[in-house]
């Protein structure tokens, strides 16, 4: 009876390691780095909010950044074609200007 949990997966199960979810890495100016897995097609609002609440600061004082082009809460990874492990940046918002 062993031998039926050996058996071949199904198509399903083979399916699910490409699937739908994405593990992505946001890095902080200080070099501080969280890991997220969330779903292709989920909006990326949910990844910043869940990194801003981890970091303690309010969402709108970060400004996210994904090869150089800031993102938007209503993308998400499909959109950008992200990848598996892909980096994004997150950076405070300065104001400044001349002195």
């Amino acid at each position: 009876m062993s031998d039926d949990n050996t058996a071949p997966t199904t198509g399903e199960e083979e399916k699910k390691p490409a699937g739908d979810h994405i593990n992505l890495k946001v890095k902080g100016q200080d070099g501080n780095e969280v890991f997220f897995r969330i779903k292709k097609s989920t909006t990326l609002k949910k990844l910043m909010t869940a990194y801003c609440d981890r970091q303690s600061v309010d969402l709108g004082s970060i400004a996210f950044l994904f090869d150089g082009q800031r993102l938007r809460p209503d993308q998400s990874p499909e959109e950008l074609d992200m990848e598996d492990g892909d980096e994004i940046d997150a950076m405070l918002h300065q104001t400044g200007g001349r002195l």
